[in-house]
């Protein structure tokens, strides 16, 4: 996540970047606090109010906000219900306010840079680009990552024409894969490198990386000549590529007596 200040009529609204999402997702409490014209305090004990009143009345758009960890007033990070755009939008909707269709305005401008950057995919490969050199990357650790989000796309893309339509579907799928290759899920690996909300492949070494890639690059292969037509059968496909990236692995391990897979946490290596 790349987080940034972004100001509507001289008021901060913090925002994140999702590098893997490509969106933008915004500070709800910030947004309260501009549109009720109130202190934070204030707008937090309103959107609690509010949160819990739309979740009552069945608005699913409310169930598409998470935390992510920002940086408050005092210089700390904390947990921050956020949303992207479209969730936004919703919940402006239900609040009285004269500024409400100013703000629609400011957030098609913010929205403004994501069509930018999808007419020219060179401007969101140089934001990603400028967020890692900023946690202290390497060039070469940062091209990687950038061809894992590549590859990561074209698989799910692949998924989809298979059927694969859930989240949660999607989540089976790549820790079939990942624990094909490595021994451990998803859930596992992240609890191995010690990680709870940070993304998983941001701390991966070069080495896991291109193995979390081959994996995928094979199923994607596995998957277009095969035709799985089942969610067993894109399982059982998962793990065929996820058992190319095993044997190179283990051919790789065999030469250099050491194991590929780092405990590290990278970000926490970096940023210290």
């Amino acid at each position: 996540m790349n987080n940034k200040i972004k100001l509507f009529e001289d008021k901060k609204i913090r925002v994140a970047w999702d590098l893997e999402k490509q969106d933008w997702y915004f500070s709800i409490v910030d947004i309260v606090a501009v549109l009720n014209e109130t202190e934070y305090q204030t707008a937090r004990k309103y959107w609690k109010v509010l949160k819990q009143r739309l979740l009552k009345e069945g608005f699913e758009s409310v169930t598409n906000c998470y935390q992510l960890k920002m940086k408050s007033t005092d210089g700390k990070f904390y947990q921050t219900d956020v949303a992207n755009a479209q969730t936004i939008l919703r919940i402006i909707q239900s609040i009285p306010s004269k500024k409400a269709e100013l703000f629609k305005r400011w957030l098609a401008e913010v929205g403004n840079e994501r069509l930018n950057e999808i007419a020219d995919p060179e401007l969101a490969m140089q934001r990603g680009m400028d967020y890692y050199k900023k946690k202290g990357y390497s060039d070469e650790w940062i091209y990687q990552r950038l061809l894992s989000i590549k590859i990561r796309h074209e698989l799910t893309d692949e998924w989809k024409e298979r059927g694969v339509n859930t989240s949660r579907e999607y989540a089976i799928l790549t820790s079939e894969m990942c624990k094909t290759w490595s021994g451990m899920t998803v859930a596992e690996y992240k609890e191995f490198k010690g990680l709870h909300k940070e993304n998983l492949r941001d701390n991966m070494s070069d080495i896991e990386l291109v193995l979390t890639m081959l994996s995928e690059a094979s199923t994607k292969e596995f998957s277009k000549t095969i035709k799985p037509q089942t969610f067993p059968e894109n399982v059982e496909v998962a793990k065929m590529g996820g058992g190319v990236a095993k044997k190179a692995r283990n051919e790789i391990e065999s030469r250099t007596n050491k194991s590929l897979i780092q405990g590290a946490n990278l970000i926490e290596k970096k940023t210290k």
